[in-house]
């Protein structure tokens, strides 16, 4: 999952010299991550995952890194 996200984050949203050098943990919003990324982000994880991941939980917790958004997901594929 984590390595579909790196991909479309890295190739459509946010542009970092070198993406294998950005942790799982590190702040995809100081990387330059912005509310139209997170708009599409949504639309693709939606997408890629048969999951609808609810508005009232777009908040920077849940998108500021890539194991924010896994957990994010996760919690929504047992639902």
């Amino acid at each position: 999952m984590k390595k579909k996200l790196r991909d479309f984050i890295f190739q459509e949203l946010v542009f970092v010299t070198d993406p294998k050098r950005f942790g799982d943990d590190d702040d995809l919003l100081e990387a330059g991550l912005d509310s139209m990324g997170i708009m599409r982000l949504i639309m693709f994880i939606e997408n890629e995952h048969g999951v609808t991941l609810p508005d009232t939980e777009i908040e920077p917790d849940n998108v500021r890194s890539l194991n924010a958004l896994e957990h994010w997901i996760l919690r929504h594929k047992k639902e």
